[in-house]
């Protein structure tokens, strides 16, 4: 069993790169790509954003516990560091636009429920 010298060859973060970078801009191109969208698609979209999040969070734990038992100062700059904390802004905006999306499709929902119930229950009061 080898010593890593460094994480940067590491799978984890380029998987951290690719879904941090990619995923949003390939899932964003598809939305803008439609002119219409359903509630499902975006309530779907919600979702992959939290678990792009999720995964994000999990992956740089991953990374920076593994920096830790590396000799590369590099790694360690970027990633035990107080710079880590920045890195924590993608998967906290992923995650807030993901919560965000999720509440929209909801609140869509029950709103068109009430005026739903109104117009079949006309004399309950609220």
């Amino acid at each position: 069993m080898t010593m890593r010298t460094t994480v940067f060859p590491e799978v984890e973060l380029w998987l951290l790169v690719s879904l941090s970078a990619v995923a949003p801009v390939v899932l964003y191109s598809v939305l803008l790509a439609k002119r219409a969208v359903s509630r499902s698609t975006v309530l779907i979209l919600g979702l992959a954003f939290v678990v792009i999040a999720g995964v994000d969070v999990y992956l740089l734990q991953r990374l920076a516990t593994a920096a830790k038992l590396t000799p590369s100062l590099a790694d360690d700059a970027i990633f035990v560091s107080e710079v880590s904390l920045g890195l924590y802004l993608l998967p906290a905006l992923f995650g807030g636009i993901g919560v965000n999306l999720v509440s929209h499709v909801l609140i869509r929902h029950l709103v068109e429920a009430e005026k739903q119930f109104e117009k079949e229950h006309p004399n309950v009061r609220h």
